[in-house]
């Protein structure tokens, strides 16, 4: 991988590194520019971090080497006013030498404690700060620290004590442990939930490559995933086969995952595939559509489903919204019912009919696809969705019906991973 250093950064990130060195450390830029111009480095984030470290953590000796290693250093901080030529590494570091003992083990215990909570050191320049000044400085941060957990531990607290009205569940939630209270860095929130969401994607769009071996080997990714999911290492939640992931979280997290690794020198070619799988779901979905009626310019189709996922009227970055788009790029007639998602949905897709119950969307469809897991449409009257149908073919692009069912009642029927 190509080493950058400060010389290498393009001006935006070269202005942003030098903006950031100068608010955190409260020191000139010139201690960035002299020391560490022309040494390489793998990242922003890596040269970022030796700068807090070579300033910061490093013993004394080091930082000696420091200034020593740079003649022009000591002379350029007694032009600018900010430092005696003569001035010690622990001057130029921080001034660390003016204080007690005790306040310097204070020092010490304050900065680690700064350390943990924002996942770097609180560097205070001696030209600004006095020693009483470090101290209160340190204190009124980790002050307001401590003051916002407060503050949001208690916004919080009818949800970690289970007493506030559900706005999904009726009458109450379901019976699982209350959640945990948790306190990390800032910079360990933001990485759990791009990890955390980034995870979600990789175990979906794994089912999806499993159950594409599956009907290679005419196995059944039903009996597979319930197998896996009882392995109390995998857990059975998102490894349900078929359309892939949507929505404005997943997807977002994921990009925002693989271009932060990126940024930061970490190759997440892993997470490249999982974008590439989830995005050819809709064309092997087509595929299997294809197949049952060769021809779909002019038919009439039937879509149930428009949202994301069940229970909410999102469809940003829906599949099913991909899916109808597909379908009128080859030409076929539409006709589509959800029970929340139609008003948002007529915004994006207002050249498609709208029906006002799943057996309108499904009257003279030569196929009826379903695109979203909404519960309702397992508790249909499928003899009557039989009957008006000019063709009755179900593509189930939710594998949420039960396929001997179906072809028991005299239906075409065909979903992922599963035997026809």
């Amino acid at each position: 991988m190509e080493q950058i250093t400060l010389e290498t950064l393009n001006a935006a990130d070269r202005k942003t590194f030098m903006a950031a060195i100068g608010e955190v450390m409260e020191l000139a830029p010139w201690v960035a520019e002299e020391t560490f111009a022309k040494r390489p480095f793998a990242s922003i984030a890596a040269l970022y971090q030796a700068m807090t470290d070579a300033v910061g953590n490093a013993p004394p000796e080091r930082r000696q080497a420091l200034i020593n290693g740079h003649p022009d250093l000591a002379g350029k901080a007694a032009r600018e006013g900010n430092l005696t030529a003569d001035s010690t590494a622990e001057q130029a570091a921080a001034g660390l030498d003016k204080l007690s003992e005790q306040e310097l083990a204070d020092f010490h215990r304050l900065n680690d404690a700064y350390r943990a909570k924002f996942g770097m050191p609180f560097i205070v320049c001696v030209r600004r700060h006095g020693k009483d000044s470090i101290l209160r400085e340190f204190e009124r941060r980790l002050k307001n620290d401590a003051a916002a957990e407060r503050q949001l531990k208690e916004i919080y607290q009818p949800v970690l004590d289970r007493k506030f009205k559900c706005p999904v569940h009726s009458p109450s939630c379901p019976d699982v442990p209350p959640p945990a209270w948790l306190v990390t860095t800032i910079n360990s929130a933001e990485l759990i939930k791009h990890a955390s969401n980034s995870f979600l994607a990789l175990k979906i769009s794994y089912a999806n490559m499993v159950s594409d071996l599956a009907e290679r080997l005419g196995a059944d990714i039903g009996e597979v995933v319930r197998a896996m999911g009882m392995d109390p290492r995998i857990g059975s939640s998102f490894l349900s086969a078929g359309l892939g992931f949507g929505g404005f979280c997943l997807p977002k997290d994921l990009q925002a995952f693989v271009h932060l690794a990126e940024r930061s020198g970490v190759d997440f070619t892993m997470l490249r595939e999982v974008e590439k799988i989830n995005k050819k779901r809709i064309d092997h979905f087509f595929e299997k559509l294809r197949s049952a009626l060769w021809v779909v310019r002019g038919k009439q189709v039937g879509v149930l489903g428009l949202a994301f996922k069940p229970n909410t009227d999102d469809v940003r970055f829906a599949p099913a919204i991909d899916l109808v788009n597909h379908l009128l790029g080859e030409g076929a007639r539409i006709r589509a019912y959800d029970p929340e998602a139609m008003e948002r949905a007529r915004a994006i897709l207002p050249q498609i009919e709208y029906a006002k119950t799943p057996y309108d969307a499904a009257k003279d469809a030569e196929a009826l696809l379903i695109a979203t897991e909404w519960d309702e449409f397992r508790k249909l009257d499928w003899d009557r969705i039989r009957d008006v149908m000019a063709r009755p073919l179900i593509v189930d692009g939710r594998n949420l019906l039960s396929p001997r069912e179906m072809k028991d009642k005299g239906f075409e029927y065909r979903s992922f991973g599963r035997p026809d």
